[in-house]
């Protein structure tokens, strides 16, 4: 027997799944937290706490400043891509955990 929620997120995702595992969509529920790692990654870069790495960044290479924007882009994208469809996934197995339950009852 399952319970009021339970039987809500049934409906929900029953009808809500297909439209959730779209690109766009998924982009929306990563990119706040990709944003905010990658914000703290670049203002310890920036913050001049560690003279040395200062000095390598800006006077000996300055073609490491293009690879640490890849870098970053790299890591938004990972994290939003992957954050979403773990989301995605745990939604789905429960759905069909839920489903295999309510026919066994």
């Amino acid at each position: 027997m399952l319970s009021v929620e339970e039987k809500a997120f049934v409906t929900y995702w029953g009808e809500n799944r297909l439209s959730k595992k779209r690109v766009l969509k998924q982009l929306y529920a990563g990119l706040p937290l990709a944003m905010i790692l990658v914000v703290a990654i670049f203002a310890n870069l920036f913050s001049g706490w560690y003279g040395r790495a200062q000095m390598v960044l800006f006077r000996e290479n300055s073609s490491l400043i293009i690879i640490l924007l890849v870098a970053a882009l790299s890591i938004v994208v990972f994290i939003v891509i992957f954050s979403a469809r773990h989301r995605w996934e745990q939604n789905e197995l429960r759905y069909r955990e839920l489903l295999h339950k309510e026919e066994k009852d």
